[in-house]
């Protein structure tokens, strides 16, 4: 890209409220994927009997390996939340500033 529409690109207010957008967007996914990670690790250290407790009186399976599992698979839903609001929102907004650019 040549430094024209470059600076173009820059200098354009969708650009700048795109940005914006994705950032708070990004910032706000990464802030409950962090809340979810430290949340679990401060259990794991302050309530660890909580979290070795069956989920069912006859199971062996414990408390903890399920909210673990249940942090990966909200991490993963998450990841894909917001990948689909990349290529249904942020895309479309990046080629029209860069079609407007290129005039």
């Amino acid at each position: 890209m040549s430094e024209l529409i470059t600076a173009k690109i820059l200098k354009n207010p969708k650009y700048m409220q795109l940005v914006k957008q994705r950032d708070t967007f990004a910032w706000t996914l990464a802030a409950i994927v962090c809340v979810m990670y430290f949340g679990f690790i401060l259990m794991i250290a302050f309530a660890p009997g909580f979290l070795t407790q069956p989920i069912a009186a006859d199971s062996v399976i414990p408390l903890g390996m399920l909210l673990g599992v249940g942090v990966i698979v909200v991490s993963c839903i998450l990841t894909g939340v917001y990948v689909y609001r990349a290529n249904q929102t942020f895309d479309p907004i990046v080629n029209e500033i860069v079609r407007e650019a290129s005039k």
